[in-house]
């Protein structure tokens, strides 16, 4: 199993969203690099989803529903989606700049490559942020 991060606006589909909608596909995805780490992810993979513009912070986890497949409302392939389902609100979102306080988050690339949308976690940045956010 992997992780993930996942960038959304939370003006244009929010956790709440999510939360609500019980299962998305998780689209509009045109960066080259983001469009590789979607191609990598796997059904049942877990993602932290992260609000950006003025919340800027980790709010809750979700669950890879589906491998990636061709974006089906844009019929081109190399732009490729996938499903997500959330699985838990965070009991604290967790900042930016709680992360960027983290000497063991320095060198995520969530902070070096600010406008991925789609950024791989490792196991001990997961269970960092998953403290950081209340849970246990």
């Amino acid at each position: 199993m992997a992780y993930w991060l996942l960038k959304t606006e939370p003006e244009v589909y929010s956790w709440d969203d999510l939360v609500r909608d019980k299962r998305t596909v998780w689209d509009g995805v045109a960066n080259n690099l983001a469009l590789i780490h979607i191609r990598k992810a796997r059904k049942g993979d877990r993602a932290l989803v992260y609000h950006t513009g003025g919340v800027r912070a980790a709010v809750g986890t979700a669950r890879l529903a589906s491998d990636p497949y061709p974006d089906p409302k844009l019929g081109d392939p190399k732009l490729a989606v996938f499903d997500v389902e959330p699985e838990k609100a965070l009991s604290r979102p967790v900042t930016l700049e709680a992360i960027k306080a983290e000497p063991e988050l320095a060198g995520w690339d969530l902070i070096r490559l600010g406008r991925l949308s789609v950024v791989p976690v490792s196991a001990q940045q997961w269970k960092l942020v998953l403290k950081l956010g209340g849970a246990r």
